[in-house]
């Protein structure tokens, strides 16, 4: 019964994603030690440049018409999809860039949805539990200046959730760059709260997911 993780930061050992969905790993791995972990880091191992495009088109040849590059294209569409198949939970860390989903999730997300497997109406992932963490370097909440701006999250739900019919836990942590940046400096008591709040959620999350497939696997 295995967790698949996948990591989206640029910021590597800064990241604030990361280290909340290092959380939710610690407190899987505590209530599941014998659950093994997948990962698949989108900054250490992007989507190269034409995939998807060359994927699309594949679609419309026969599979022995195909040329080198929709090949290779379907190749990683396949090991992408049966990654996520094999898996029975879900952790997926995807912090907000420049108000909307970065590119790197972006073009992973759009290699996957050019499976049949994956296609509108199939949800062979449908009722398995997943954590979402997603942070934001400013406040996008009720009432503040940017409210409405966070473009991501709810695509995260849509996608993760409605469309794959997963079944959803979500961690949001905001200002998150109110610790490096002087505008902000009133701002840092409430980072570091929400940063608390933010890991609390992370831990309750991942014991949710060990559990359920625990459960499962009686």
């Amino acid at each position: 019964m295995s967790l698949f993780r996948l990591d989206s930061s640029i910021l590597g050992g800064a990241s604030t994603s990361r280290a909340v969905a290092d959380t939710v790993e610690r407190a899987w791995t505590r209530t599941h030690p014998s659950g093994p972990i997948t990962r698949r880091d989108l900054v250490a191992s992007p989507v190269p440049t034409g995939t998807w495009t060359a994927a699309v088109t594949a679609g419309f040849v026969p599979a022995d018409q195909r040329g080198e590059e929709q090949s290779r294209a379907v190749a990683l569409v396949t090991t992408l999809v049966d990654e996520l198949l094999a898996a029975d939970a879900y952790l997926f860390a995807v912090p907000l860039y420049n108000y909307g989903v970065s590119q790197h999730v972006k073009g992973w997300i759009d290699l996957l949805l050019t499976d049949p497997r994956l296609a509108p109406g199939q949800q062979p992932l449908a009722g398995r539990p997943a954590a979402i963490v997603t942070s934001r370097g400013g406040g996008y909440g009720p009432g503040t200046p940017r409210e409405g701006w966070d473009h991501a999250t709810p695509y995260y739900r849509r996608i993760f959730g409605d469309l794959f019919g997963l079944e959803l836990h979500v961690s949001e942590i905001e200002l998150t760059l109110a610790e490096s940046t002087p505008a902000m400096a009133d701002l840092r008591d409430l980072a570091r709260q929400q940063l608390r709040e933010g890991h609390a959620s992370a831990e309750k999350h991942g014991e949710l997911l060990a559990q359920h497939v625990l459960a499962q696997a009686r």
